[in-house]
């Protein structure tokens, strides 16, 4: 490993993108315990923690939220939406490619055509932050003491105030990643949810330490829960990289008085092609009316219900949240993966899979290839994202601080998980560009 980090700080130019990235990594934290102006935290936190121990579901359902933030939510900073709305709007874009004639011939005149896209979808993430933002402010103030005296009795400049200051601060987030994608190492936008989660960790560590040091939690169960954990993560990490190779033949090709002989490859699916997408746009999905009905609680005490009902650890929540996990999951894998496109291709440079003949049988072989690839990648998202509610149910398990059961678990993990493969792999490239052997390999420079 010494060998590893020497050769990975050797370059310059890998020296420098790493750097960037982490002093980009450390303005992010920075930000994220700065409060919005015009609150007092120390009434801020009173309240937050009435919220936890007085409405259990409304603080489950902080907790989860407050997840993607990196706890930048219950103290309500600059960056309490973290880049959830631009995540959000992403998805809801490369959805609307498929059904908006206009959108999808923008995606097909290559680079003019993805900025505008990508400007459409900063005016969907400023709208986005605008409206959660203008809500949130509303459930703050409505909270007495939280707001400073001198806007107690100015809502509107208050909410102006709030809805200004985070609408920036997603802004600003979505900026930095860019910065990181383009001057520093791996996805930046991943890179700040994956940071934000990681930070939150070593704090859900001591939390369960002490219940198990109070008598509170059974050190049994904590040791169970830890090899739980490890099992998942095996079987996450297996998911994310497995593959189902389609082996794939070329015809022997004549060019001039070169003969080309036949050759052999193949065509791989992941077996989770849609990775993370489902569960993150199910839970934009499943939560958004649960946000906005508990933000509207004290005024329409009638969505009290509803909050309790999609709230997380409650069975509605686990089984709607499930289905929508499913029904994302094949909706994304049909817009990645088109069966017929890729059979034409395949017809068309002269290639075929062994035993299958060439178009609409291999379109079909293609297909159902994909039915089964998904439907078994599905049902393992839908039991991560619900894992954490489940464990939590089990009696010997149910007093484990809820912030360590969906860090560890759940959507937490699989981006955990995916973003770090994601960001090894981009290393890894980086290092074999330069002659080096990657993390994989012993670690010296190859002569």
């Amino acid at each position: 490993m010494a060998n590893l980090l020497t050769n990975l700080f050797r370059e310059p130019d890998l020296r420098k993108r790493v750097l960037f990235t982490i002093w980009c990594l450390i303005i992010f934290r920075i930000g994220a315990h700065i409060t919005t102006p015009g609150i007092d935290p120390a009434r801020l936190k009173d309240m937050i923690e009435n919220v936890m121990h007085s409405h259990k579901a409304l603080g489950n359902l902080l907790s989860y939220i407050d997840l993607f933030s990196g706890g930048a939510l219950k103290q309500f900073t600059i960056f309490a939406l973290g880049v959830m709305p631009y995540i959000s709007i992403s998805i809801i874009m490369q959805l609307l490619m498929t059904v908006v004639p206009q959108l999808e011939q923008l995606g097909k005149e290559g680079e003019m055509g993805r900025r505008k896209i990508q400007q459409y979808t900063k005016y969907g993430t400023v709208i986005m932050c605008i409206i959660q933002s203008a809500t949130i402010s509303r459930w703050i103030a409505s909270n007495e003491g939280v707001v400073v005296e001198g806007l107690k009795n100015h809502q509107f400049f208050f909410t102006v105030l709030v809805v200004v200051s985070i609408t920036s601060g997603t802004m600003f987030l979505m900026w930095l990643g860019e910065q990181i994608s383009e001057r520093g190492i791996g996805n930046g936008i991943s890179l700040l949810i994956f940071a934000g989660i990681a930070a939150r960790i070593p704090g859900a560590f001591i939390r369960t330490l002490d219940l198990v040091k109070q008598g509170n939690f059974n050190p049994v169960a904590f040791i169970l829960v830890l090899l739980i954990f490890s099992v998942i993560i095996f079987f996450v990490v297996y998911e994310q990289e497995g593959q189902r190779r389609i082996p794939v033949q070329f015809a022997r090709k004549i060019v001039g008085r070169k003969v080309y002989g036949a050759q052999n490859t193949y065509i791989p699916f992941k077996i989770n092609p849609s990775g993370v997408i489902p569960i993150i746009f199910a839970s934009a999905i499943v939560m958004f009316p649960a946000q906005i009905a508990s933000m509207l609680g004290n005024k329409f005490p009638a969505f009290t219900q509803l909050i309790a009902y999609l709230s997380p650890g409650q069975i509605p929540y686990m089984m709607i949240y499930g289905l929508l996990v499913i029904a994302f999951a094949y909706l994304y894998t049909t817009i990645q993966f088109n069966p017929v496109e890729i059979a034409d291709n395949l017809k068309k440079s002269g290639g075929y899979i062994p035993g299958i003949r060439p178009g609409q049988h291999t379109q079909e072989y293609l297909q159902k290839i994909l039915t089964r690839i998904t439907l078994s990648g599905s049902l393992f998202l839908a039991f991560i994202a619900v894992f954490p509610d489940v464990i939590l149910k089990i009696d010997m398990f149910s007093e484990l601080d809820r912030g360590l059961a969906y860090l560890m678990g759940g959507t937490s993990l699989l981006i955990l998980v995916s973003v770090d493969l994601d960001t090894m792999k981009q290393i890894e490239s980086q290092l074999m560009m330069r002659n080096y052997d990657g993390f994989m390999s012993k670690g010296r420079r190859r002569k």
